[in-house]
């Protein structure tokens, strides 16, 4: 009988979630834009490409966001750190009080439970890597 971890070295291409408790930890692989998931949000489009324990982390999300002309992911707080990785547009994003302008190749980093938020100010959508965990 094949084991969980020979199915997922048949799906290299797949996105992959593991948010079951006591799931296996996510694989080393490569996910392509057009296999994550695709979620409509509101304010845009949002892919996850990974969601579970790595062996240093008990929890990773790894994803992008395309945040359409005008449109803000408000200011929120959540109990994961995170980095966000600026690749395409001009907006600008609330953190620790303060607002940033940024640009193709601004980075972000916001402590666990700290407000922050983004918001597109350009002429179009705004390209978003996220990357959030919890030891």
């Amino acid at each position: 009988m094949a084991r969980r971890r020979d199915l997922l070295r048949l799906l290299p291409a797949a996105p992959f979630v593991l948010a079951a408790a006591g799931a296996s930890k996510l694989p080393n692989t490569v996910v392509d834009p057009e296999t994550a998931p695709l979620k409509k949000l509101p304010m845009g489009d949002e892919h996850v490409y990974f969601e579970g324990a790595t062996d240093q982390v008990r929890s990773m999300v790894g994803g992008s966001v395309l945040l359409a002309v005008g449109k803000s992911d408000p200011p929120h707080h959540h109990e994961e750190e995170e980095f966000m990785v600026i690749a395409e547009g001009t907006g600008e994003i609330l953190i620790d009080g303060k607002t940033v302008r940024v640009k193709p190749g601004s980075m972000m980093y916001c402590a666990a439970n700290k407000t922050h938020g983004i918001t597109n100010t350009g002429k179009v959508p705004v390209l978003f890597y996220f990357y959030k965990w919890k030891v």
